[in-house]
């Protein structure tokens, strides 16, 4: 149902990355969603998250999709998920606003790292080189689409959240260009 990408996935690293599929859901979109084409959104945001998960705890992007219906969601809140091994899963289309941050999903991508918390579960960045290597190629790739996007943690929009538990603003302010 979801599509996993990696870095050394041909489609990748083609010139005219991303492809339609980044657009739609794995046979659920819609008919008139069918369309991709990649302005149809304003976006100015990217929002990192974490799936708030302890070490060693192995959260898929069907897990994250479960809980985001079980929230009363359609179906996942964020456009991507990076799993441990630096995988890229696509979620959301990107035609589609995203469900992970109130008030600035209208205008804003949602990715989301497995991982987050510490073995005690406090906020820690746990994220590993292939999550964060994956994480800069995907931002940069989302920038070729979005060359105005600014790339923000969730804490940035919301201070009562600790997550992504790392300061990606500051991180990617130009890492990621």
């Amino acid at each position: 149902m979801f599509e996993k990408i990696t870095l050394n996935d041909p489609a990748f690293n083609m010139r005219g990355f991303p492809s339609p599929s980044l657009f739609l859901t794995g046979g659920e979109a819609k008919d008139e969603e069918k369309v991709a084409v990649p302005g149809r959104r304003s976006v100015s945001l990217a929002v990192i998250h974490c799936s708030a998960t302890l070490p060693g705890q192995q959260v898929t992007v069907q897990d994250i999709d479960r809980w985001h219906r079980l929230r009363g969601f359609d179906s996942i809140g964020y456009h991507f998920y990076i799993t441990v091994d630096g995988s890229i899963c696509i979620g959301r289309p990107l035609s589609r606003a995203g469900a992970h941050c109130k008030g600035f999903n209208a205008h804003s991508v949602g990715i989301c790292y497995e991982g987050g918390l510490d073995a005690e579960g406090h906020p820690k960045d746990t994220r590993t080189l292939l999550q964060k290597a994956a994480l800069v190629a995907l931002l940069n790739k989302l920038k070729e689409i979005y060359p105005a996007m600014d790339v923000v943690g969730h804490c940035d929009l919301n201070p009562h959240k600790a997550c992504p538990c790392f300061d990606a603003k500051r991180e990617y302010a130009t890492s990621a260009t």
